[in-house]
């Protein structure tokens, strides 16, 4: 384990735990809030991913079940909270790899983890490399350009991929109508994960600034989101969405 400097004499013990979400396992790091000395960590690797459940490489479909996501959280946290008093853990950060976005209810609950769409791949998250929206993304990267209004392409490098937030959304709603139904809103990985933690409400929930700026345009210089027009002019299942999101 690393350490760090000596703590100051006064200084109350605390701990924190970083989470790390890759793309075979999940991590948890717990540290001396006070030194950076690392003082335990923990390693998951999820079980119905290692057996490539719900992905078609041929097919360049990657998908992750929220359970996978859930079971790790719980075995490497408590792990690694079980080495010091539960009330010197004063705090939990997690980080992951995106775009991974998934569908959720009205309630912020993954698709996948209601009745009808357990074992339904577009009702889970959609990996980072997934890249079932390859089409999708060059009908954005067109239509962002030709549709007569802003390209919100223009902070993005001027080029949108396949494995972004928007694109996987289209691919998904047009295979599947019941998930296009079914889903209130989507969240990225990142964002579901806070959401879980925190037990918050899906309609005053804050989301993550660089997910949001990086792989769904937003920015402040056109107040946030696309604009509904183009929105739907990409994809009329689109209608609506924008108000659910950020």
């Amino acid at each position: 384990m690393q350490t760090s400097q000596t703590a100051a004499p006064d200084a109350p013990t605390a701990y924190v735990i970083g989470v790390d979400y890759g793309t075979d396992s999940v991590r948890a790091l717990l540290v001396d809030a006070r030194t950076g000395a690392e003082i335990g960590q923990a390693v998951h690797y999820y079980a119905r991913w290692k057996k490539l459940a719900y992905c078609h490489p041929a097919r360049n479909q990657f998908r992750q079940h929220p359970l996978d996501h859930i079971e790790g959280l719980e075995a490497t946290v408590r792990q690694v909270a079980a080495q010091v008093p539960a009330h010197q853990i004063v705090g939990m950060a997690v980080d992951t790899t995106g775009s991974t976005p998934g569908p959720v209810n009205e309630q912020g609950v993954a698709l996948a983890l209601t009745p009808g769409f357990e074992d339904n791949p577009n009702a889970m998250f959609v990996l980072w490399k997934d890249h079932t929206a390859l089409a999708e993304a060059a009908e954005i990267n067109h239509k962002a350009r030709t549709w007569g209004g802003e390209d919100y392409t223009r902070f993005e490098g001027g080029i949108y991929s396949a494995e972004w937030f928007w694109a996987k959304i289209m691919h998904v709603v047009r295979e599947d109508e019941a998930v296009a139904q079914a889903a209130h809103s989507w969240l990225e990985h990142c964002d579901w994960l806070t959401l879980l933690l925190t037990g918050g409400d899906l309609a005053t929930f804050r989301r993550s600034r660089c997910a949001a700026g990086h792989k769904a345009m937003w920015h402040e210089r056109w107040g946030g989101q696309p604009a509904e027009e183009l929105l739907t002019h990409l994809e009329p299942r689109l209608a609506g969405l924008r108000s659910r999101l950020f």
